[in-house]
């Protein structure tokens, strides 16, 4: 079965050419839009999760043969969440591929940080199905690329970190407040503004709010451990 020229772009984003295209075509269908004779991406989602995670624990383990088991699974934990697929998926364009019912459409599906994470998980899923544990290992460090290799840095969770370093010091945990909301109904901009009660704040901006607060959160939290050295 022949894809369209769009597929086609996307596999060589992805550096993969699939030999059942109807892997793909079903990785990239939302339930939205999908019928008894075309089903969605949910099964493969489930199943690429899993593949996903073989491949970075077994990246992890053997990165750092020293590291312990509480070292390395917030590594594990930040290569894998949510915020993390939905931004590799954003950086093979991902979103221009999906098939999408007309609400998710014009609610901006295509931007969707959970819409986005689901779909690629399934991508790897179909990559697992149609060639194997190796082509999907191969796919998934090459597109995590250097994250992998400054996990460290990306490993705490940013707002949990500072509402730590808030309530060690005395402090009532971290307010969150949106600045600004900009860009149509699909394509939302988010701005929030990350703030302390001894009055240290950094804002940040980015197309989902957690993603806004989490970058607020993590820019405060750089100011105030620099500011407290």
């Amino acid at each position: 079965m022949k894809i369209g020229a769009d597929l086609q772009a996307f596999c060589a984003r992805i550096g993969y050419e699939f030999q059942d295209a109807q892997l793909l075509i079903r990785a990239v269908t939302h339930a939205s839009i999908s019928t008894a004779t075309r089903p969605d991406n949910q099964r493969l989602e489930f199943l690429g999760d899993r593949v996903l995670g073989l491949v970075m624990a077994e990246a992890l383990y053997r990165a750092d043969q020293g590291a312990t088991e509480g070292q390395l699974a917030p590594r594990f934990n930040a290569l894998v969440r949510k915020e993390t697929c939905a931004d590799v998926a954003r950086e093979v364009d991902l979103g221009a591929v999906l098939k999408l019912g007309r609400s998710e459409m014009v609610s901006g599906g295509r931007r969707k940080e959970a819409l986005l994470a689901d779909a690629l998980e399934a991508v790897i899923a179909a990559i697992y199905l149609d060639g194997g544990l190796e082509p999907a290992r191969a796919m998934i460090l090459q597109l995590w690329g250097s994250r992998i290799e400054r996990v460290e840095d990306d490993a705490r969770d940013a707002k949990t970190a500072l509402q730590e370093w808030a309530q060690a010091r005395g402090q009532m945990p971290p307010a969150y407040d949106e600045v600004a909301r900009e860009g149509p109904d699909h394509a939302p901009v988010f701005t929030i503004k990350a703030r302390l009660a001894s009055g240290e704040a950094a804002q940040a901006s980015a197309p989902a709010k957690r993603q806004a607060e989490q970058a607020a959160a993590k820019a405060l939290l750089h100011r105030v451990e620099k500011g407290h050295d």
